[in-house]
């Protein structure tokens, strides 16, 4: 079978003229690939320089076919969109003609389109829906959350990121998947059962550096840390729009110098950083599925605090860190001292930490989703198995 995935998910081109994006997708991307004999990423791009932090997107037989930069953001993209839809919906119907299923991750307003182009020319469809199945906060999170549970069944295959003790759904078509970009290589390579950092306890978060990730709330507990941890640093990772104002309100509490604000960096490099430090602060309240980055935590052995967002309390749990009553400073720097100051409960959060992360590999992610097509599709989806 030939797979067309359609996402709003922007890809740019590197030096060498392959194409490129950021985030987990292409690795999930190319773990996809290897289930269809071939895949077509159908995706807008956009013109970027080249950075240290870009991924290929590569995979079996993968190739990316580009769509005009959709621009804008919020009311000005939705006002922008039926334009852009008008100049690339020819190469969408066609790709979409030439696939054999498609695949359309949502939210987004091009997996969207999609999910209609796969009802429109009767194509098997896979949806997975990658936001907080949870809490639907708009009425277009709605519609998709109430779009999926009717249609779900036959050949649409219909999976929520996230998970719980509970289905996503009363109908049983509609099945929980999980998020990862760690294939089990990485898994055992990150695998580390950590003591209690004895003086300088190391502090991270990693995330898109926006208001709603709670990077603020680590910054303003700092200066209360550092009242009984001197030597703390903490680490931020990753670019954002309120970049400046964190630089800003760290000056402000005069706590620059604790801070270190790596930017956007390579991969490799946040999993390093992971490795250095001792403990992830992740008091999110943004409307998240399966943050990966708190994964690639779990999986370096990182006690992590966190709040009651999607799918953290079931992931977290009480094995693998702290999962807040209320996102504030005060919380974040009572949970802060309870891991720091007990050995035996961060070796034991450590420890379960790395259990958890276990279970969630790229291979099973790709085999799960390859039971689900295969049992609904009623056909194998590869001719040419690797």
């Amino acid at each position: 079978m030939k797979l067309a995935v359609l996402s709003h998910k922007p890809c740019w081109q590197s030096e060498n003229g392959g194409f490129v994006t950021h985030g987990g997708f292409p690795f999930q991307m190319q773990a996809l690939s290897e289930l269809f004999d071939a895949t077509t990423l159908v995706l807008p791009q956009i013109y970027r320089k080249s950075a240290e932090s870009d991924l290929p997107l590569q995979g079996h037989n993968l190739t990316v076919q580009p769509l005009t930069e959709l621009r804008g953001k919020g009311l000005k993209r939705k006002l922008l969109f039926p334009f852009w839809l008008l100049r690339n919906v020819v190469t969408i119907l066609r790709e979409s003609r030439k696939a054999d299923a498609i695949h359309a991750p949502i939210p987004g307003d091009i997996g969207t389109v999609g999910i209609f182009a796969a009802l429109l020319l009767r194509k098997p469809l896979f949806v997975r829906h990658c936001g907080n199945w949870h809490e639907p906060r708009t009425p277009i999170e709605r519609f998709w959350k109430w779009l999926m549970q009717m249609i779900a069944g036959g050949r649409n295959v219909m999976m929520a990121t996230g998970g719980d003790v509970q289905p996503p759904s009363n109908n049983p078509k509609l099945s929980w998947i999980f998020a990862t970009s760690l294939p089990q290589s990485k898994l055992t390579a990150l695998h580390r059962v950590r003591s209690a950092p004895q003086d300088a306890p190391q502090l991270i978060t990693v995330s898109r550096q926006e208001w709603d990730k709670g990077t603020d709330i680590v910054i303003r507990a700092l200066p209360e840390l550092l009242q009984q941890r001197p030597n703390a640093v903490l680490h931020v990772v990753g670019d954002g729009s309120a970049l400046d104002a964190f630089k800003s309100l760290s000056d402000d509490l005069q706590v620059r110098d604790a801070i270190c604000f790596h930017g956007q960096i390579a991969h490799e490099q946040v999993l390093r950083l992971l490795q250095q430090a001792d403990l992830f602060c992740y008091p999110t309240s943004a409307s998240e599925g399966f943050p990966k980055v708190v994964l690639e935590a779990l999986a370096s052995g990182l006690p992590v605090i966190t709040t009651k967002v999607s799918v953290l309390p079931f992931l977290i749990g009480t094995k693998g860190g702290v999962v807040l009553e209320t996102i504030s400073t005060t919380e974040l720097v009572r949970a802060a001292n309870s891991v720091l100051s007990d050995a035996g409960h961060y070796g034991e959060l450590s420890r379960g930490a790395t259990e958890i992360a276990g279970g969630y590999s790229l291979e099973r992610w790709r085999d799960v989703i390859a039971t689900r097509l295969q049992a609904e599709w009623q056909q194998p989806i590869t001719e040419s198995p690797e």
